[in-house]
């Protein structure tokens, strides 16, 4: 995704120091940018590494459901990481920021790919990759969660993995007042919650965690890590996607 000026060099000023790979499994990029919480935030996942475990399922899930909530705040500038791709009306320019929950897979068949609003990647949740976006909620006005990946559950044994992330698409970025949690609810299980208590704000893309498959059972883990765009989060993490400003490109 575009990124400001102060943004680039900042991210620049980092690469000079940052030598190490992420170290996600197979990845080929740098890590992004996390500090160690105080772990006096946030409920259940509270830290960055932290992780819990939902076993396998005699007949499997029925579904899962991994929500994403935010505060609206009011922009600080008129502007979008966007505007030379949409022409805007001032009345959509003084609206809260936007943020976008997505989310990386891999499947066990080799097939990986991305799910989110930017770029109608909505998903589908009866075929491949069996996880569907339910919309695309732009104000972060709604009650209670205000996107949500539905994973069919029945479908889970052919997920390898789920990379979850939000990510600003308009508006400028201010993680500290946005506050954003992802609560993975499965039936029959208490809800795994995971809330970033450290922020990096002129970095757009937050990755909050991952669920991997663990013979069939779920294994969710905090990474609540920064990065300036999707090609560098996903580099970091392995997946190998094109991108194009935020779009993915050619699928795999």
């Amino acid at each position: 995704m575009s990124r400001n000026h102060q943004s680039l060099d900042s991210l620049i000023e980092a690469s000079k120091y940052r030598s190490k790979f992420s170290g996600h499994g197979n990845s080929k990029g740098a890590a992004g940018y996390r500090i160690e919480g105080d772990g006096q935030h946030g409920s259940f996942l509270s830290n960055i590494g932290d992780s819990e475990i939902i076993n396998r399922q005699k007949d499997n899930f029925k579904y899962i459901k991994i929500s994403a909530a935010w505060d609206n705040i009011p922009p600080k500038r008129i502007g979008s990481f966007f505007k030379k791709l949409f022409r805007r009306t001032k009345a959509d320019l003084h609206k809260g920021v936007d943020i976008d929950l997505g989310c990386l897979y891999e499947l066990n068949n080799g097939k990986r790919g991305a799910v989110q609003a930017f770029g109608d990647i909505m998903g589908d949740y009866d075929n491949s990759p069996y996880i569907k976006l339910s919309q695309d909620e732009r104000t972060g006005d709604t009650q209670g969660y205000d996107e949500y990946l539905l994973v069919n559950g029945a479908k889970w044994p052919e997920i390898k993995r789920i990379l979850i992330y939000v990510y600003i698409y308009d508006g400028a970025p201010d993680w500290g007042s946005i506050r954003p949690q992802i609560q993975v609810q499965v039936p029959g299980e208490p809800p795994m919650i995971v809330v970033p208590n450290i922020y990096r704000s002129e970095l757009g893309v937050c990755v909050i965690g991952s669920m991997e498959n663990i013979r069939n059972g779920i294994k969710m883990t905090n990474h609540t890590e920064y990065f300036p765009g999707h090609n560098e989060m996903d580099r970091a993490f392995g997946f190998g996607l094109e991108w194009d400003d935020g779009q993915k490109k050619n699928p795999l």
